[in-house]
């Protein structure tokens, strides 16, 4: 019999937590370059990043990963984060921010309920930059479910939102 109990609906995930093997490349990754605010360091070995003023919404840390290899691509574990962007606007000066500092895009998809950028930090964590569509302008089947697509985002009408 399953279990009835659902998590209430404004649950959310508080802070992702990752093992890097460097923490001074990581941190050029997460705050150097995606622009997180580093609220608390713990000796050299551990570092807590945020954006807007929170304790930490990224725990970066070295106790068991200090100059290790990255985890296997092709093994359990995480497949990666997602930061949620504000707006289109917002999403875009990421996106013009990496290409301008010349970092590897991985991948770039329209979902249709959200537009999303993938990267990987210096790790070979995968990370993802998106930002929903309103709610209202999803798609949904007979059934309730959410119509979810993977087509490749245009990124030159993504980089547009700048000229706005």
């Amino acid at each position: 019999m399953k279990d009835s109990y659902t998590a209430p609906p404004k649950t959310r995930i508080g802070h992702v937590h990752l093992k890097v093997s460097d923490l001074d490349k990581a941190l050029e990754f997460y705050r150097d370059l995606l622009g997180f605010e580093l609220t608390t360091m713990y000796g050299d070995q551990a570092a807590f990043l945020s954006a807007g003023g929170y304790h930490h919404h990224i725990g970066l840390n070295t106790w068991h990963s200090k100059d290790q290899s990255p985890a296997p691509r092709n093994s359990p574990g995480l497949y990666h984060t997602a930061f949620l962007y504000p707006s289109r606007k917002d999403l875009a000066i990421i996106l013009k921010r990496l290409i301008d500092k010349g970092y590897t895009i991985g991948g770039a998809s329209d979902h249709g309920v959200s537009e999303a950028i993938y990267l990987q930090d210096p790790d070979g964590n995968g990370v993802e930059l998106y930002r929903d569509r309103p709610k209202e302008n999803w798609e949904y089947s007979e059934d309730g479910s959410i119509n979810m697509v993977t087509k490749p985002l245009d990124l030159k009408g993504l980089l547009k939102e700048l000229d706005e």
